[in-house]
């Protein structure tokens, strides 16, 4: 079955109905064998129903949609533009802004496709045209785009802390524990936020020994390329304050506990629109600066009063909390109201709508897909086999994640992450976790940071056909390819060192929640 399901997705056929047809084939074959009785199937109309009410999978459409606003609205070519002129100066140094503001754009979009076509777009050119080598070019940014993949948030570390939370779960009632602990997609955004800035600066690192090197690769800009206007300091303060401030309202609210994931996703999403209104004129900008602050105010205030409404006993503070709580979402929603309304007058609104549903609707039908055909191998028992296999490799558990790792890795050359996550994950993790000694988020972030490679290995790898798609002609495939291997080296390196260093992953979230 598992065969049969990989090479239907290596013919091109679309995933979520590849999943979904083979799953039923081999439901048919079982039937028609007496492998598994009818009734096993009734169980799929809960699981779909399981996944449209999951609260944490709201998250997706969520940061999809400040992904989709921030690129459409040109805040990302903007930050591009300006890192490049603040950098330009040294040798390396356009190189260099573009792993900043990859890192950044990571922070904020979450999804990879839209951040490498960005910067395929308005980072690319420039380094060519200053001399750039066209493989270390195209290399930069197709690794800088992938690193919405493991820095918080992303979608990756949305599904698979999904996966993963179901998975521990089942691990730990097979073991006989009925009060299982949960791992949520919070605690995988923790994790997930050392090993990503490690990935970071150790990508610098080797930007600025290529520059020092073979400087011949990576010249400095000309001073004429470097003119950051009349008024550089403003210029840099209005390309990046909004989106690291983004980045700390969303980011800090999760690792503060003051948001769920989803609830964090609802504010990046508003603040992201905020952002992009700003840049609509001086009466918009005006608005979305009020709006803005009062959602601020908000979220200082959730921290600090009980807003919890319907409560026996009530004091005088908390009645003005309330109170002022409705005012301030009252702003925000009629701010809110006006930024969408500015993004349609526009023209925006119709572009991001579309391209929002087109990302969710695509990653929630292969959601679907993958959960009859993950249902239809248990009930085969391929979720047996795969324990007893794992369980007999040699090594103990540190040799059965090793072969998951290499496996993933090599799937990774054929298959798009989320197949992976959705098809392997769910089979293998039951697994795992029964194991001695295996803890749920540093084997979520080591698989994260295993997934990214699959974004950078030939031939399939998604951001190789995102960057071939918009760089410029005498940019050659076999430059791609041999840009992105040192890159892939580097992700390898960085999961050798999460094998070494576990609490590199599980430091922050034992930290920060115990």
């Amino acid at each position: 079955m598992f065969g049969s399901a990989f090479a239907l997705l290596l013919t091109g056929f679309p995933v979520a109905f590849a999943l979904a047809g083979c799953a039923l084939v081999f439901f048919a074959i079982g039937l028609m064998t007496g492998a598994m009785p009818y009734a096993f199937l009734q169980a799929f109309p809960q699981r779909i129903y399981g996944i449209m009410t999951n609260d944490v999978l709201v998250a997706i459409p969520l940061f999809v949609l400040m992904g989709v606003v921030l690129e459409r609205s040109r805040v990302a070519e903007e930050l591009i533009d300006t890192c490049a002129r603040l950098f330009g100066a040294a040798r390396g140094g356009l190189g260099l802004s573009i792993f900043l503001v990859g890192a950044l754009l990571a922070a904020t979009t979450g999804v990879v496709g839209a951040t490498v076509v960005t910067m395929g777009l308005m980072a690319l050119p420039p380094m060519l045209r200053h001399g750039y080598s066209r493989s270390l070019a195209a290399g930069s940014v197709a690794a800088a785009g992938t690193l919405g993949q493991i820095i918080p948030p992303s979608i990756v570390l949305v599904v698979l802390g999904d996966q993963l939370g179901t998975a521990y779960q089942s691990a730990q009632l097979a073991l006989g524990n009925f009060a299982p602990e949960t791992v949520s997609v919070g605690d995988l955004f923790a994790g997930a936020v050392v090993p990503g800035l490690l990935l970071v600066l150790l990508y610098v690192l080797y930007q600025v020994l290529v520059a020092w090197l073979r400087p011949a690769l990576t010249p400095a800009l000309p001073a004429e390329a470097r003119d950051l206007g009349p008024s550089p300091v403003a210029t840099v303060v209005r390309a990046v304050v909004p989106t690291v401030a983004l980045i700390v309202a969303v980011l800090g609210s999760i690792l503060g506990g003051v948001a769920t994931p989803t609830e964090a996703a609802a504010v990046g999403a508003v603040g992201a629109i905020l952002i992009a209104a700003d840049r609509r004129g001086r009466r918009s900008a005006f608005i979305a600066r009020s709006t803005a602050a009062a959602l601020l105010a908000l979220l200082v205030l959730t921290a600090f009063v009980d807003l919890r409404l319907g409560r026996e006993v009530v004091t005088a503070g908390q009645s003005a909390g309330i109170l002022l709580a409705a005012a301030l979402c009252a702003l925000v929603a009629a701010g809110l109201l006006h930024a969408l309304w500015r993004l349609a007058a526009d023209g925006l609104f119709k572009t991001i709508a579309r391209a929002t549903t087109d990302v969710t609707a695509m990653i929630f039908a292969i959601l679907i897909g993958a959960t009859l055909f993950s249902l239809v191998f248990r009930g085969l028992g391929g979720e047996d086999l795969v324990k007893d296999a794992l369980s007999a490799m040699p090594g103990g558990p540190a040799g059965a994640v090793l072969l998951v790792m290499a496996v993933m890795f090599f799937l990774g050359f054929f298959l798009d992450f989320l197949e992976i996550v959705f098809v392997v994950v769910p089979i293998v993790a039951p697994a795992l976790l029964q194991m001695e000694g295996i803890d749920p988020v540093w084997l979520g972030v080591m698989m994260a940071v295993n997934l990214q490679t699959s974004f950078l290995t030939p031939p399939f790898g998604p951001t190789l056909f995102y960057l071939r798609g918009v760089a410029p002609p005498e940019v050659r495939t076999a430059d791609i390819y041999r840009g992105v291997a040192p890159f892939v080296a580097i992700q390898l390196a960085v999961l050798a060192i999460l094998w070494l260093f576990p609490a590199l992953a599980t430091a922050l979230p034992r930290a920060l929640y115990g």
